[in-house]
């Protein structure tokens, strides 16, 4: 059975491995999740994510293989690289002491178009329609409009990602998404599971991570690819 850190290194393999088995679309031994769901894929073996980022295209235009450090082979006739995100991964070590004074609300279907809305207009690029299916999410409302949310993306049994934290224009330096994250730890670590994120490197909300309790561990990026 492979350990935290075994899965750690490959956390959208290991996600379809396992919890999110359902949503998995397997081509040429390469794993990628189901392209309403998440554009996401991954990957052991460089040899096989030419004929399989092929295949996979044929199911939607741009999509992303996530990586440690290896970097995927591509065929560049039909694909080409749009961007590199050189992200890093953070693990929860010890959660920090959050006074939550907001309400914090458990979104469900009904609030999915908002959850959309609000993710793409602050972070466009990653989410789904469907990405919501994946796990919990959790908002906050302000005069009865969702202005902050945070959720839960890739996951197994032994982690769940904290994702999607996202706050409107008008509503930031508030410390929303401070307790989102807090809260949505907590929930996480109530499943025996260890919490961890990513983000971009460099990004500010790092330090607010930090404070949070987590710790920077690994380089993970994610390679954007679309048709030609």
């Amino acid at each position: 059975m492979p350990t935290l850190e075994d899965q750690l290194k490959n956390p959208v393999w290991y996600s379809l491995q396992e919890t999110h088995k359902k949503f998995a679309v397997t081509f040429n031994n390469v794993k990628f999740y189901n392209p309403e769901v998440c554009p996401f894929g991954a990957f052991y073996d460089t040899s096989t994510t030419k004929k399989a980022a092929n295949s996979y295209a044929q199911t939607t235009d741009k999509f992303f293989f996530v990586s440690e450090a290896e970097t995927p082979l591509i065929d560049d006739s039909t694909l080409f690289l749009e961007k590199k995100v050189e992200g890093c991964q953070m693990v929860l070590n010890t959660l920090a002491h959050v006074k939550i004074t907001e309400e914090i609300v458990l979104l469900d279907e009904i609030f999915s178009d908002e959850i959309y809305n609000l993710v793409w207009l602050v972070m466009p690029g990653y989410y789904r329609k469907r990405t919501f299916e994946m796990g919990k999410y959790f908002g906050i409302f302000k005069s009865g409009k969702l202005v902050s949310v945070a959720g839960q993306r890739m996951q197994t049994n032994l982690f769940t990602e904290v994702s999607a934290v996202v706050t409107h224009p008008s509503y930031t330096r508030q410390g929303l998404a401070k307790q989102l994250i807090a809260h949505n730890t907590k929930e996480i670590l109530k499943e025996n599971k260890t919490p961890i994120l990513h983000t971009n490197k460099g990004n500010p909300a790092i330090a607010l991570y930090q404070k949070l309790g987590y710790t920077l561990t690994r380089d993970m990026n994610w390679w954007l690819y679309a048709k030609k």
